[in-house]
């Protein structure tokens, strides 16, 4: 049998009772294990997908575990529910402690959002990037936010002119530069916070590539047939060894204060020369902030841009 992502965290010892966590994409793979984990160590969690009846059931087993859980539906594509589902957590808790952005998908077809942005950047990190903004007032001293990344953000550089066109479209390059903007958005998050006086914590990690999770079907031939050949090997990343990253990075005591950092296997990696590019995180910030029309939040002093 399989050992809980908590365990294979090294968290087991820890008590989150009386903590309240939004785990994003909650509903199945990684992050229903990741929320399983947090109710066993006590914490309360609200459960985000897009299909009810998955959520439902996810919220049954999480209420066996004691935790006071609930469902908050919510289409990442759609900018008006991702306010919707902040503005339900901000009503529904007194603060939260633990926010895991790990709601995410890939789109083989070349499409464009109503924000005239390609589907899986929108959802992949505009989405988080509202959804992680609007909460941030709402956020305990002490909490963490943490956001799954990939080690395909390796490799790619972000065009911002380029996730407005989809003539070129290939699924693997979009899902690449959504990652990318996933780690570079965590790190430029951790340095704005502390520059702010905010303590908050971000940190991203690469979870792993998960056979059973369902998304080798998206990528491209013959690496989906090689992967489903790989499940059950020995060196191969699980669902709840993918889980585990999260949870470490949400309930770790060893990562307490830990903060602008990438982690593969528990452990801090250095992500690629993009990600770090602190211009390049700069324009991501501003940019993302004008796709969804909003005020640039935590503006960061030229010192440390």
């Amino acid at each position: 049998m399989s050992r809980a992502p908590e365990q294979r965290a090294g968290v087991t010892n820890r008590d989150l009772s009386g903590t309240r966590a939004l785990v994003t994409g909650s509903t199945s793979g990684i992050g229903r294990q990741t929320a399983l984990s947090l109710a066993r160590l006590g914490a309360d969690v609200i459960v985000h997908g897009r299909d009810a009846d998955a959520g439902a059931t996810v919220v049954d087993e999480l209420r066996e575990l004691g935790s006071d859980a609930r469902f908050v539906q919510a289409d990442f594509a759609d900018v008006e529910a991702v306010r919707e589902l902040a503005e339900t957590v901000k009503n529904d808790t007194d603060e939260l402690d633990v926010l895991v952005n790990n709601a995410g998908g890939m789109s083989r077809d070349g499409r464009l959002t109503d924000l005239g942005v390609e589907y899986t950047f929108h959802v992949n990190h505009l989405a988080p990037f509202l959804l992680t903004t609007e909460l941030l007032d709402h956020v305990a001293d002490g909490g963490r936010v943490v956001t799954t990344g990939s080690l395909a953000h390796r490799g790619v550089r972000l065009d911002l002119d380029e996730v407005t066109d989809v003539e070129r479209h290939t699924g693997w390059r979009a899902y690449q530069r959504s990652k990318l903007a996933n780690v570079q958005f965590a790190l430029a998050l951790a340095r704005r916070l502390d520059a702010a006086g905010r303590d908050v914590t971000s940190n991203t990690l690469h979870p792993g590539a998960i056979p059973g999770s369902g998304f080798s079907r998206f990528l491209p031939s013959p690496l989906p047939e090689t992967i489903s050949l790989l499940d059950g090997l020995p060196l191969v990343t699980s669902v709840e060894d993918g889980a585990a990253g999260l949870v470490y990075l949400a309930a770790s005591d060893e990562v307490a204060g830990v903060s602008g950092r990438y982690f593969s296997k528990r452990q801090p990696r250095k992500p690629s020369r993009e990600a770090r590019n602190r211009d390049a995180q700069r324009r991501l910030w501003e940019r993302s902030a004008a796709f969804l029309d909003v005020e640039e939040p935590l503006a960061e002093p030229a010192a440390v841009q």
